[in-house]
């Protein structure tokens, strides 16, 4: 069990996704080195006001602690109270036009440990599309990559991780889901170490792939205040799922992490309305009858 690899891997995908973006906007990213009192730190990378990007963070964390926080115990009530270790990449892009969709994409390893008994350890992560202005060839190439990030490895995997990942982004208080999934796991370790990270590795190394094409084919659509409105009150929903549910946010807070860098991840402008409909037939209306519901994008 190499950890020290998984957290060099983390960097470099840092480094690579950053670089690859830069190029795309044409603005460079803010670097931010942090450090943590109860141990380690991270490098948190920003761009705000970008030529197309209108913000997004690109975190690099590996954090270590006494305690194991609570949403990491979630699912493992068994480790509670174990001292962690963990690393990971995190990543949230909210494009200026309404027309290119926001993306997430997280990466980690967590390793549990207690006196006496062998450290525990496990993988997860995952990526996922949230459009405001839906296109079929933008979901189905985004879960065909998705799909092709997990082939090697099982070819039960991608559509257990599409489901794991609808179910997961729902809002259960809208009763929605937050975008067209993509795919998410928590808790792997069913692989072994190395076959476990390398599957971790190979959804790091798809997402551009994933999410570029998409980006740049929708960067220059031209748009008005009509679906920039319709954008920003979209995105209050992004903004209720990580503060309610994520707990990839839950866990950055609750183990002491850099506050700034954990919410980097919300939109710079939002909007609510109260009980607002969109009209029946629009552009608007398409996003909830043909794109949040449950779909299986490989098999239409």
């Amino acid at each position: 069990m190499d950890f020290e690899a998984v957290r060099d891997y983390f960097l470099r995908l840092q480094e690579h996704i950053i670089e690859s973006l830069q190029h795309v906007d044409g603005k460079h990213f803010l670097h931010d080195a942090w450090q943590r009192a109860e141990g380690g730190g991270g490098i948190s990378c920003v761009i705000e006001e970008g030529n197309v990007l209108e913000r997004g963070g690109v975190n690099f964390s590996h954090v270590m602690g006494d305690r194991l926080p609570s949403s990491a115990s979630a699912t493992r009530p068994e480790l509670a109270g174990c001292g962690f270790e963990a690393a990971g990449v995190s990543l949230v892009l909210h494009p200026r036009n309404p027309y290119a969709p926001t993306v997430h994409l997280n990466v980690r390893c967590f390793i549990a440990k207690k006196a006496h008994t062998p450290p525990v350890w496990w993988f997860g992560g995952g990526m996922d599309l949230t459009p405001y202005y839906g296109f079929e060839e933008d979901a189905r190439h985004f879960h065909r990559i998705c799909r092709d990030a997990l082939a090697p490895f099982g070819k039960d995997l991608y559509p257990r991780f599409k489901k794991w990942c609808d179910d997961y982004f729902y809002l259960k208080h809208r009763k929605e889901p937050r975008g067209v999934g993509g795919i998410f796991f928590d808790d792997f370790n069913e692989l072994g170490f190395e076959q476990s990270f390398a599957l971790t590795r190979s959804v790091g190394d798809h997402f551009l792939k994933a999410y570029l094409p998409i980006l740049q084919r929708r960067l220059d659509t031209p748009y008005g205040e009509r679906e920039r409105d319709f954008q920003a009150y979209r995105r209050g929903r992004y903004v209720e799922f990580n503060l309610v549910y994520d707990r990839g946010t839950l866990f950055g807070l609750q183990s002491g992490g850099r506050t700034e860098s954990i919410l980097m991840s919300l939109p710079p402008i939002v909007k609510w309305r109260y009980d607002w409909q969109p009209e029946a037939g629009s552009r608007e209306a398409e996003l909830y009858t043909d794109f949040l519901i449950n779909r299986d994008w490989l098999a239409d």
